[in-house]
């Protein structure tokens, strides 16, 4: 497995590839990873490319003022171990100057499936997101891209700025993968204690339950609210624009974000 710390040179090793005929995945990742993103790279091997990078950056242009970008988990040599595990060929975990010029001054944004939701609550981090992406775009010019679906918004939003932007690239969105309790695993769970873990679980459930109609949409927020989390939102939207709708019906993804303790966690389903 091959490990680069420089845009230039694994951009370097990447044209070569390409020049022999290689097909390149991409799994862009925060680190600390759990068995949600080595889910992704299985689902990369299963799209026949025959390099698989990995990135690991934990991007401060995402980060909005007083969130947790100091102290977001991070672990190196156990990230680069699972990786080589998983089936990774290259893995490229740069620091912060490598990315970004110290004078940056060029970002891309996309603003129509970004207003709402996560983009309400967190202004700039989803310029944040598509401008690291599109650099981890041109780097790795890769063919394909796999993003987690937990991140649903996040990735409706590439999805998009691929097709706008003209990125000769496919993106492939991998189901969640949930802890043997339903919780959605995330690196954030770390945060949790057993109290918060436990009162976290009523995000899932009451998804679960929402789908098998066997409580209302109107019932969640109450739900959550008797399990000791703090609602940031609940909406029902359509699923590729992201729009608000008042009724779910099938088809609509509903989608939770709320805090246990101080730690905000999301999820979501389609009806």
């Amino acid at each position: 497995m091959n490990i680069f710390k420089n845009s230039a040179a694994l951009q370097k090793w990447v044209l070569s590839k390409k020049r022999q005929g290689s097909k390149i995945a991409l799994v862009p990742t925060m680190g600390y990873l759990h068995d949600g993103h080595l889910s992704l790279i299985k689902k990369a091997k299963t799209l026949k490319a025959d390099e698989i990078i990995v990135s690991i950056f934990v991007n401060p242009t995402q980060f909005c003022p007083g969130e947790d970008f100091e102290k977001y988990p991070r672990d190196e040599k156990a990230d680069l171990a699972k990786c080589r595990q998983a089936g990774a060929t290259a893995v490229y975990i740069p620091s912060a100057k490598d990315v970004y010029e110290k004078d940056h001054s060029v970002y891309v944004d996309e603003t129509r499936l970004s207003v709402g939701l996560c983009g309400a609550r967190r202004p700039g981090h989803f310029r944040g997101v598509c401008t690291v992406v599109t650099k981890l775009f041109n780097i790795s010019q890769a063919d394909v891209a796999v993003f987690g679906r937990k991140d649903y918004q996040q990735a409706a939003i590439i999805k998009r700025m691929v097709r706008d932007m003209n990125f000769p690239v496919k993106i492939v969105v991998a189901p969640i993968v949930r802890e043997k309790s339903g919780l959605a695993m995330s690196s954030r769970n770390t945060y949790l204690s057993e109290i918060e873990k436990e009162n976290a679980l009523e995000i899932s459930r009451s998804l679960r339950l929402l789908k098998s109609k066997a409580i209302k949409f109107s019932h969640l927020t109450s739900r959550l609210k008797a399990s000791g989390l703090k609602v940031d939102y609940i909406e029902a939207v359509n699923a590729d624009t992201l729009e608000k709708v008042a009724n779910p019906k099938k088809g609509d993804v509903v989608l939770i974000a709320a805090y246990s303790g101080k730690t905000r966690l999301i999820d979501n389903i389609t009806l």
